[in-house]
């Protein structure tokens, strides 16, 4: 469903990444399937751009950095994903695409890019936020109640290592904790 722990390895990784954890949940709660068309905002390495690509029918990824646009594109080019477009594009500023199914945003101040956001998704489409702090997620929430978006949640996913012996299975003493918050939310009402 999301990338799979072999063929992770085989990316490349410059900034930090959505782990499989957190891009299984994103792929999860907005229901994703083939007929889909989505855009990425913070292509960064580029792992949430290829694991949506995986399922979607299309997906763009913008980033204003090209050093992360390049490694997005050769990490699609090593799973041979073909239904990328890597764009140069400031969320900020505009949105080239229409009609979009899902908006997943990886980076800081993303509240700043939900009016550009709401003109570009169709009604009943997604917006997904992915924040490491609280604080962000405050922010990004109250400026969705204020464009009238819907259905807003937000999670948080850790994952524990189990250990099985002959003496007793119980969690570990490590796990992969918090690595992000992520904001769901629907535009139930057109711009």
């Amino acid at each position: 469903m999301f990338i799979y722990p072999q063929m992770r390895s085989k990316l490349k990784r410059g900034p930090q990444v959505i782990l499989p954890k957190d891009a299984g949940i994103i792929i999860a709660f907005t229901q994703i399937d083939k007929n889909c068309v989505c855009l990425d905002a913070g292509t960064g390495s580029g792992w949430l751009t290829v694991s949506l690509a995986r399922i979607c029918k299309h997906v763009y990824s913008y980033d204003i950095r090209d050093d992360f646009l390049e490694l997005g594109k050769k990490n699609a080019a090593i799973l041979g994903l073909e239904n990328i477009t890597f764009e140069k594009q400031d969320i900020f500023k505009k949105i080239n695409e229409k009609d979009l199914d899902i908006v997943t945003l990886d980076m800081p101040n993303a509240e700043k890019a939900l009016r550009n956001v709401k003109k570009s998704l169709k009604q009943y489409g997604q917006v997904v936020s992915y924040f490491p702090n609280i604080e962000q997620v405050k922010a990004y929430v109250e400026k969705l109640q204020k464009l009238k978006f819907e259905d807003i949640y937000t999670v948080e996913v850790t994952v524990r290592d189990i250990l099985v012996r002959k003496e007793g299975t119980r969690p570990t003493n490590t796990g992969l904790w918090h690595t992000g918050y992520m904001t769901f939310a629907k535009n139930v009402k057109l711009p």
